[in-house]
């Protein structure tokens, strides 16, 4: 047995495995696959640990990709770059930025690793652009007997549709060839809106903006805009002064303090979001994308996110204020909703339909139990497809009804893992033994 105590960056769930590895490339990464097999362990690769659900939990063989962490190649004539699966999201941006390129779409908090990103469905927001996943044009893998195996849509099409969002069950991820153009810059346009007017404004606000985005402040009408829309130039960044004051200050250092007041005293959570929401102010910037897209995030949360059909939004979040109005729950935290184009990755929420994302949190260390029960009982309602890294109460038999592909990825998985070297209590939930 080891010592090593893990977590979650929330600490919703901890593992302490009986054995550990840090490959330092991908033929020890199947080396350490191969030893686990001989001692009957299962194994898991973690990332970051932002996943609030317990995907990367084992007791078996915890693999660490700390070393995982180069990007191998940029190829600016064919759109690609090749980078290994723990390398930090943050760190990739940096460094295609330098090499005069950047990923068409990402979500607002880099500091995941690309796998467990990837691997979970990670996505931000966007009209034509979707998930980091539809992004992937190629993965290198470990099988379950420790080889290492390539796949795109030319080559074993099955598997790469099947494991591009696959929970690490069909393989150990070790890199990724992603698609990627040349390096654009994004002009932000952030602005406070009333909730009824961008619900009935929804159609026209997303076909004319190439990325938008809503915050809604429960127990208020309030919310906060955000239209990013690629730019010829010249960039025109925050001032550093009010970068921090923003984005450390107001929406980090004053945003905790806030919430710590709001679990004190939930009653006051209405008038404290009702002052949030009229103390921010609208503002633009012209910066390279990644700096658009991704801001940091710095107070703890638990976050509950389902994938709903686009047309189905405004019904959604009028039955979510419903649930908050009539008093039963007190959320301090702003409910955030972005979109998706259709994709073609069997096991993503946006499979085969426009998708609209609405993400509930809470405090880390109040209750949520009972507000993320009354919210998913809204989204199942329609149909909704929980993210597969955060808190959600689905099981296979769920999760097969709302998926066209399921059966097509888990025939996968039976032919690559027979033995279920990769599963996890996790896994055995949402796929099956």
């Amino acid at each position: 047995m080891t010592n090593v105590l893990w977590r979650t960056w929330a600490d919703t769930y901890r593992a302490r495995p009986r054995m550990t590895a840090t490959p330092n490339g991908t033929d020890e990464a199947a080396g350490a696959v191969r030893a686990a097999a001989q001692q009957g362990l299962p194994v898991r690769m973690v990332g970051s640990g932002h996943s609030f659900t317990d995907a990367a939990v084992t007791d078996g063989m915890m693999l660490l990709p700390t070393s995982l962490t180069r990007l191998r190649s940029v190829d600016p004539a064919a759109g690609t770059a090749e980078v290994e699966a723990g390398m930090p999201l943050c760190d990739l941006n940096e460094a295609l930025h330098r090499s005069g390129a950047a990923l068409a779409n990402m979500g607002d908090i880099a500091v995941q690793t690309m796998a467990g990103a990837i691997q979970t469905g990670t996505h931000g927001t966007g009209r034509d652009a979707g998930g980091l996943a539809s992004q992937v044009v190629g993965m290198e893998l470990v099988t379950a007997e420790g080889e290492v195996v390539s796949c795109s849509a030319e080559s074993d099409p099955e598997l790469f549709h099947a494991a591009r969002v696959g929970l690490g069950a069909f393989g150990v991820v070790t890199a990724f060839t992603m698609a990627v153009e040349p390096a654009f810059l994004l002009h932000a346009r952030e602005e406070p809106m009333r909730l009824e007017e961008v619900l009935e404004r929804l159609p026209e606000l997303r076909a004319a903006n190439e990325h938008f985005e809503f915050f809604w402040f429960p127990h208020t009408g309030l919310t906060s805009t955000k239209r990013n829309n690629r730019s010829g130039g010249p960039a025109r960044p925050l001032a550093p002064f009010k970068a921090w004051l923003d984005d450390e200050f107001l929406s980090n250092s004053v945003f905790d303090g806030v919430n710590r007041l709001a679990r004190r005293a939930p009653a006051a959570i209405p008038a404290i979001n009702q002052i949030s929401a009229r103390a921010l102010s609208a503002r633009a910037y012209t910066d390279a994308s990644h700096r658009v897209f991704a801001s940091p995030r710095r107070v703890r949360f638990v976050e509950m996110e389902y994938a709903v059909p686009a047309e189905e939004l405004p019904a959604v979040l009028r039955e979510l204020r419903a649930i908050t109005d009539r008093g039963d729950h007190r959320i301090s935290f702003p409910v955030e909703v972005r979109f998706a184009p259709a994709d073609d990755v069997w096991l993503s929420t946006a499979y085969g339909r426009e998708t609209a994302y609405v993400a509930v949190h809470v405090y880390k260390g109040a209750p949520y139990e009972r507000f993320f029960a009354d919210a998913e009982a809204v989204f199942t309602s329609v149909q909704g497809r929980p993210h597969w890294g955060k808190m959600h109460t689905r099981d296979r038999s769920y999760l097969e009804r709302v998926y066209p592909r399921f059966a097509d990825a888990m025939a996968v998985r039976d032919r690559v893992d027979p033995d279920r070297r990769f599963a996890n209590a996790y896994t055995g939930r949402v796929f099956g033994p």
